[in-house]
């Protein structure tokens, strides 16, 4: 079969940042905002010198065109730069889970079989262990642990900035893969998303376009840069529009006003965590024009005289899949319509079309490789199963289209609970319970049961200033019992300190629910 036209043929993502830098080699593409210790700032035309040098460093170190390159690392400057250097020199950027154990990174490296690793000091020991032995280990500073001592596996990064000489022009990337995400995982191990190119490019030009970045753009990026969101939806978007980044570690309630008022950032992707955290400082002026939400929420919009945006997507999807515009109707709550560049549909359990108002399975289509990801890194069944016969791939998540036409967000298909035969929602049971003054955040999981099957169980996350705890828990029983119907009503409700996180700071119900079957108690 004949392959298709893409939009990015004859290109890659090297050649848009070289393309940048050759328009614009004095603007700032890089403002890097560390917690401790001086910043730093990079030209379009710094950063590309920067990390050409880089690719120089990899290819002498042996890395070639289609070799697995293992970045172990927090959102960082060099992080970033080694991602484009690994572009430059064709190889493929493994960007992983700076959260993760040894054992689960071990096994990504036992699966990718990196030829050379990057990590940062405070990491460096987990990579060591987790890594084989024979692969040369590049070593920048990070946290506040020492350097470790360098030698024949361990080395520093400043050895790779130091390299001259370029390696090989690459051609015909274009469909080559570029990286490897893996994703959050539910109930087995995380899958390796793999991107090409075209990938990346689809993310840059899509990106912008829906969030009508440009060239004056400043965009906050706290999420980290091994996830899609980081990396796709604020990074690359912002390069796309030749516009300027502005990088921190992670979020921090106590330096996202002082670095986006300092920095004249216009634009970044608030998740609820980080609304949930500054709602008690002052809001200062600021140069906000945009920010992207998972919800339609005019009244935070109000509050923080900015405009919001709703959208949805996953690491599969690239981008945005839905997006909402502010010349069509979207109802509160909402994640938006269909992307313009997307076939978005929902479908009922037997793959009929949902009826609106109905909740149903949501898959999307677009080309593989170019608006939707290759394929699971050595995972065939796996990318099969993914997509129906039709070339939909199958999301994972529910939805529900509204009566305006905007669709909105259910849970995840596995966020479902089958309660003594009746399907029940997760988020269903959460919106009640939020209705309570005095929560501030819930999640429920389900729990087996010997005769239902399944029944839900809450825990519940109280605000700071809660002094009737007693209290609190009556109101939620009764609003449970005035709202849902018996079946689903929680049998438990538990408070809890915190709420355990996967990395894009979602709330980990597959620890929730590993809690409850050992018997553990959540402080």
């Amino acid at each position: 079969m004949t392959k298709p036209l893409t939009p990015f043929d004859g290109t890659n993502i090297w050649a848009l940042l070289a393309t940048r830098a050759d328009a614009r080699p004095h603007h700032r593409v890089l403002r890097w905002r560390p917690f401790h210790g001086p910043g730093g700032e990079w030209s379009y035309a710094e950063f590309v010198r920067d990390a050409e040098r880089i690719a120089a460093g990899l290819w002498l170190s042996g890395v070639r065109r289609g070799d697995r390159v293992l970045i172990h690392m927090n959102n960082c400057p060099e992080m970033l730069l080694t991602w484009f250097a690994c572009a430059r020199t064709g190889a493929v950027a493994v960007s992983t889970n700076a959260k993760l154990s040894c054992d689960e990174l071990g096994d990504i490296a036992e699966r990718v079989a990196p030829v050379l690793a990057l990590t940062q000091a405070d990491l460096a020991n987990l990579v060591v262990a987790a890594c084989p032995a024979s692969i040369p280990l590049f070593v920048a500073p990070g946290g506040d642990v020492s350097m470790p001592a360098t030698g024949d596996r361990i080395r520093n990064f400043s050895a790779l900035l130091e390299a001259h000489g370029a390696p090989e022009r690459q051609v015909d990337l274009t469909l080559a893969p570029l990286a490897i995400q893996f994703t959050s995982g539910t109930t087995s191990r995380p899958k390796g998303a793999v991107f090409t190119h075209a990938n990346a490019l689809w993310g840059a030009r899509v990106g912008a376009a829906h969030m009508g970045l440009n060239e004056d753009d400043v965009s906050l990026v706290y999420l980290p840069l091994f996830h899609i969101v980081g990396l796709s939806w604020l990074t690359l978007a912002t390069l796309w529009a030749g516009g300027t980044i502005v990088l921190q570690p992670r979020f921090s309630a106590s330096r996202f006003w002082p670095v986006s008022v300092e920095c004249g950032c216009t634009f970044t992707v608030m998740m609820r965590f980080c609304v949930m955290a500054l709602d008690r400082r002052e809001i200062p002026d600021h140069r906000y024009r945009l920010w992207n939400c998972g919800m339609l929420d005019p009244v935070l919009g109000q509050r923080y005289r900015v405009r919001v945006n709703a959208s949805w997507g996953m690491t599969e999807v690239v981008t945005e899949g839905t997006v909402s515009d502010p010349s069509l109707p979207c109802a509160p709550g909402g994640i938006g319509r269909p992307a313009p560049e997307y076939q978005v549909r929902i479908v009922d359990d037997d793959c009929r079309a949902a009826v609106p108002g109905d909740t149903g399975h949501l898959e999307v289509r677009a080309q593989r490789g170019v608006g939707l990801f290759l394929e699971y890194y050595k995972d065939p069944a796996g990318t099969e199963a993914a997509f129906t016969s039709d070339g939909f791939f199958r999301t994972g998540d529910l939805a529900a289209q509204m009566d305006d036409g905007s669709l909105r967000y259910v849970a995840r298909a596995k966020d479902m609970l089958k309660v003594g035969g009746e399907n029940v929602a997760a988020a269903e049971i959460e919106r009640v319970i939020a209705l309570v003054d005095g929560v501030r955040e819930a999640a429920v999981v389900a729990k087996p049961h010997e005769f239902l099957t399944e029944v839900p169980v809450a825990f519940v996350l109280l605000e700071e200033d809660v002094s009737d705890r007693d209290g609190v828990l009556a109101a939620i029983a009764t609003v449970c019992d005035e709202k849902l119907a018996s079946f689903k009503r929680p049998r438990e409700i538990r408070v809890v300190r915190e709420l355990p996180r996967s990395v894009n700071e979602k709330v980990a119900k597959r620890e929730l629910r590993r809690i409850l079957t050992e018997g553990r108690a959540l402080d």
